[in-house]
């Protein structure tokens, strides 16, 4: 299923940057560019998309109107993209309903992975966001876990990809480079990896792959043969 995409940013070279990552990208279809709030409240009336992609620290692109879109559009999920933000302007966008954030320095795949992740139902935070999260004094781990359910967990297929090759103990560079991602995309996905799965340890992230078949027991075997 496509993912119908806006982006908001005052920045024309932001918003035509995000248009070329987009460009290729087969389930992306990019329906709209906001440059001021009034442009981006109709956008959403009218195209309802599943993804909004925004700079909620840019002139005009507060907090408000994240909750005003949201008001507009209540199935639209949106995504911070911002330079270096402070703790206490990453809490404001969480707290005003953002679903996902990540940086503007981000690698493309980072970037292409968090629309659609987020629109496939997900929170996808960069490893760098995160880092600046726990620097500060709040809770992490309670702020972005969702409440407990009986629903399965939900993995997408590069991070299954990902658990794989951490089962199989490649480092993060090898698994960037068989990937074709950067290091840094790599630590991003497993740290989201491990947020979902619920564990805090590389071991139960290998335990987790071996016991859903994504890697084959006899591979350890197999290798500690080979030593």
């Amino acid at each position: 299923m496509r993912v119908r995409t806006l982006i908001a940013d005052h920045s024309e070279l932001a918003l035509i940057g995000l248009r070329t990552v987009f460009a290729g990208v087969h389930r992306i279809e990019l329906v709209g560019e906001a440059r001021d709030a009034i442009e981006l409240q109709a956008l959403l009336l009218r195209e309802k998309p599943d993804v909004v992609l925004l700079d909620h620290t840019a002139e005009g692109f507060g907090a408000k109107v994240i909750r005003d879109g949201l008001k507009r559009s209540k199935r639209t999920r949106f995504i911070s993209i911002t330079p270096d933000p402070s703790a206490m302007a990453l809490m404001s966008a969480i707290r005003a309903g953002v679903t996902s954030y990540i940086k503007k320095d981000c690698g493309i795949d980072e970037i292409i992975d968090a629309v659609l992740d987020t629109a496939d139902g997900q929170k996808f935070f960069c490893g760098k966001i995160l880092e600046t999260l726990r620097r500060s004094s709040f809770d992490v781990d309670q702020l972005l876990t969702a409440p407990m359910s009986c629903a399965p967990v939900t993995l997408s297929a590069r991070e299954c990809e990902v658990i794989s090759l951490i089962a199989e103990g490649l480092s993060y560079t090898r698994i960037a480079e068989r990937l074709h991602l950067s290091a840094h995309t790599v630590t991003t996905h497993r740290r989201n990896i491990m947020q979902k799965l619920g564990v805090n340890s590389t071991a139960a992230v290998v335990m987790y792959a071996m016991k859903n078949g994504l890697v084959s027991p006899n591979k350890f075997l197999f290798d500690a043969s080979e030593a």
